[in-house]
């Protein structure tokens, strides 16, 4: 199920794993698995993939990362299959992401010897690149009626839905807001008028999707298949310059 209505749905090479992620969804779907079940699996997923980048089990690991990817779609199409959306799995998913990816590139940093200043700085591009992504297809989503599981603006906890409590919902808000504000707040900084004017069309949604963290393991996967793994830091530095110029584009053509 898409997070868009059909005449805005883009082709998201992030999400090359969604085939997969159904087929998981719609097996999970009449059983007592919960999407809750599926984000811990793919947390599993993140720890195999870096036990074998320490072991050198490169194409292993990179099959794990593919893993992780594939999963972390399907608790979102378990969640709509059987019509239970949570703030409390939305954000569990996205606190989940960042420490996984702060994990894998202190994992990089530790098998290839290298300057953890830069592993913290790629780190901090891979954020601000999702999150530019983020923002984009959330206000996408909120401007043409589409999923709105994911608010534009983070700044309050929401109102807990059915089968959750306030209290549960609000604990894992104020974890998501402590990883997640800087970034958030970078990104609104950098384009705080994005939420008005026309939807964005669908050329430039799919070149942003590249700033999907779908893609971002591929491409780590990639790399660590070529053994490459050397270069996965200073290619998420170099990565994260064309955040100016997906911004430059929205703000001065769209």
């Amino acid at each position: 199920m898409s997070k868009l209505p059909k005449q805005y749905q883009f082709t998201d090479v992030s999400d090359y794993g969604r085939f997969v992620a159904r087929w998981i969804a719609n097996a999970l779907k009449n059983t007592t698995f919960t999407p809750i079940h599926v984000t811990s699996w793919f947390i599993v997923s993140g720890f195999f993939a870096i036990a074998c980048m320490l072991y050198q089990y490169y194409v292993l690991a990179a099959f794990f990362l593919v893993l992780k990817s594939i999963l972390d779609a399907a608790d979102g199409e378990l969640a709509r299959l059987k019509n239970t959306p949570s703030y409390i799995g939305r954000y569990y998913d996205s606190i989940a992401d960042i420490i996984l990816n702060f994990l894998f590139l202190l994992t990089f940093w530790y098998i290839t010897d290298g300057s953890f200043l830069y592993m913290l700085l790629a780190f901090i591009g891979i954020q601000l690149q999702g999150t530019l992504y983020n923002y984009y297809y959330v206000i996408q989503r909120n401007n043409v009626n589409g999923d709105k599981t994911s608010r534009i603006f983070e700044d309050v906890p929401p109102t807990a839905m059915p089968g959750e409590t306030q209290q549960a919902v609000n604990i894992f808000y104020k974890i998501y807001d402590f990883l997640y504000i800087s970034f958030d707040k970078t990104i609104y900084f950098m384009d705080r008028e994005a939420m008005k004017g026309n939807p964005f069309p669908k050329w430039f949604m799919t070149l942003l999707s590249a700033f999907g963290l779908g893609f971002q393991l591929l491409i780590m996967a990639i790399m660590l298949v070529l053994h490459l793994e050397m270069f996965v830091i200073p290619f998420f530095i170099f990565y994260s310059v064309f955040i100016f110029v997906f911004v430059g584009i929205r703000k001065f053509i769209l």
